[in-house]
């Protein structure tokens, strides 16, 4: 999998040092100069743009993004939760599968309440009337399949053949969307404007008849609309054209656009050998702080990683065999004690970091590249790594 992504912006000038090994770094001005961008779009549009919590989740910058966008999207009740306590604006709640014991309190905490199939809203059908009796004040939401594969792999295709994700849209009846607010659909992965027009093109014909009763469309996420060249006036008109033709409020949810190029991932070189090419040991695990490095499969870019030169294996030092992160060309000659930066970690790699093998979790840091201003958000521990165990 290609990422397109890897700007080193700011981190070309700051000191690898001023970190304990490994930390993330996050860069608050990037962070801001993204939601500027996200801001300028829902002003343009008229939709509303929520955050995606299941990309990045460092609430210490809720406030800020509170700022700009209008609220989150969440994945169930713990993301509602910290949306809710830490963001403001509004909570959109998705899951694939509710537990009847959580849903009075993701009703609670949501405005949108978005289900994964008719059959679930008619089973708890009961439950949710009761709940709004009481005094509860939440939309209901449906997600649809458009049955339109735009993803590159598949394990990330919510349109793949057989998937679990959204009711299928070619099934919708009638009688599904009675009671139902609105329409939620998400199946795009760092893509660009047109995956989302084809996708809309072929989906509009099969709801345009169910349309009218609903009051929003909720577009999901994987735009990557705060890179540099994303088309962005596209994405405007469109919005704005969908809103018209539907007369339906509009909401994107992007997740990984909010902290685009905004942190890295400080490791150090901890030993080297040679078995056939250059093997060397660091402190960062694929495994446990980067798995998308093997999950996807996809190669971190390096903060200044040279054009040419000796190439060495960069892996981590749990006992997967598989823990490898890539090949690279470090800057200057590979060393023991050497310190190194993977690019664009903010997203999706904070939020999916494990302790398997008691690796170490990395420190987490706030840099403002505006003011050079260093922050130290949460060192982990011993402690951290017992109290997930029993």
């Amino acid at each position: 999998m290609e990422t397109r992504a890897g700007d080193p912006g700011a981190f070309t000038r700051f000191d690898l040092t001023r970190v304990p090994s490994p930390a993330f770094v996050v860069d608050a001005a990037k962070v801001r100069a993204n939601l500027a961008v996200l801001r300028a779009i829902g002003d343009a549009s008229g939709a509303r743009v929520l955050a995606a919590l299941k990309a990045f989740s460092m609430w210490s910058l809720g406030p800020t993004i509170a700022e700009y966008l209008d609220g989150v999207c969440a994945s169930g009740l713990y993301e509602a939760k910290l949306g809710r306590e830490e963001y403001g604006g509004e909570v959109a709640t998705y899951c694939a599968g509710y537990k009847e014991a959580d849903l009075p309190e993701i009703a609670a905490l949501s405005d949108h309440l978005i289900f994964n199939s008719p059959g679930q809203i008619a089973r708890f059908r009961p439950l949710l009337d009761r709940l709004r009796a009481e005094g509860e004040s939440f939309d209901i939401g449906l997600r649809i399949n458009p049955l339109h594969s735009e993803g590159e792999v598949a394990k990330y295709d919510p349109a793949a053949p057989c998937s679990r994700l959204g009711f299928p849209v070619t099934q919708i009846l009638p009688e599904h969307l009675e009671g139902v607010d609105g329409i939620h659909m998400h199946t795009l992965c760092e893509q660009d404007f047109p995956p989302l027009e084809r996708t809309w093109a072929a989906v509009q014909p099969l709801i345009r008849p169910h349309v009218r009763s609903l009051k929003w469309i909720n577009f999901g996420g994987g735009h990557h609309v705060t890179r540099a060249d994303y088309q962005t006036d596209d994405l405007i008109a469109f919005l704005k054209r969908v809103r018209a033709e539907t007369d339906c409020d509009v909401m994107i949810e992007p997740g990984e656009a909010v902290a685009l190029d905004a942190g890295i991932l400080v490791g150090e070189i901890l030993d080297l050998f040679d078995n056939g090419m250059a093997i060397g040991i660091t402190d960062i695990s694929a495994t446990c702080h980067m798995p998308d490095v093997i999950e996807a499969p996809y190669r971190p870019a390096m903060l200044g990683e040279e054009a040419s030169g000796p190439i060495t294996r960069l892996g981590g030092p749990s006992c997967l065999a598989g823990d490898v992160i890539g090949d690279y060309r470090l800057p200057g000659d590979a060393r023991v004690g050497q310190r190194f930066a993977f690019l664009d970690q903010a997203h999706y790699s904070m939020v999916k970091t494990n302790s398997f093998n008691g690796v170490p979790l990395p420190s987490i840091w706030l840099w403002d590249s505006d003011s050079d201003g260093l922050k130290e958000i949460r060192r982990f521990g011993y402690e951290d790594f017992k109290s997930r165990l029993s």
